[in-house]
């Protein structure tokens, strides 16, 4: 009987657990995903990993879109990934008077594809 729940538990456990599908190949993003990963190698990779799900100085950005919410807990959509990166939260610092208009559109296009 214990052994029964132990193996109903764990099936229930496995069940629940989803992972990502994987990010686009870096040979298939289009010319704005592929300035949006230079913007992000740029500003962004000193604190971030893009395509490794595990924390840097700050948390991975893998699959940040295919989440419901972000490691903040706002929900993950361009608005807030946008206010995020213009003016900071928590211990992140504000980017946004480090790129213009056209490099923060490409960067949101390759955060799409991770």
């Amino acid at each position: 009987m214990v052994r029964a729940c132990f193996l109903l538990m764990l099936a229930c456990a496995l069940a629940g657990c989803k992972s990502l599908p994987p990010p686009t190949p870096l040979s298939q993003l289009n010319e704005q995903q592929m300035h949006g990963h230079a913007v992000f190698e740029t500003h962004c990779s000193a604190c971030h990993y893009d395509r490794r799900d595990a924390a840097l100085h700050g948390p991975s950005l893998l699959g940040v879109y295919k989440k419901p919410y972000l490691p903040s807990g706002a929900p993950a959509n361009d608005d807030r990934v946008t206010a995020t990166v213009l003016h900071g939260h928590g211990l992140m610092p504000a980017v946004g008077n480090n790129m213009d208009q056209q490099d923060l559109n490409d960067l949101l296009a390759y955060l799409h594809t991770l």
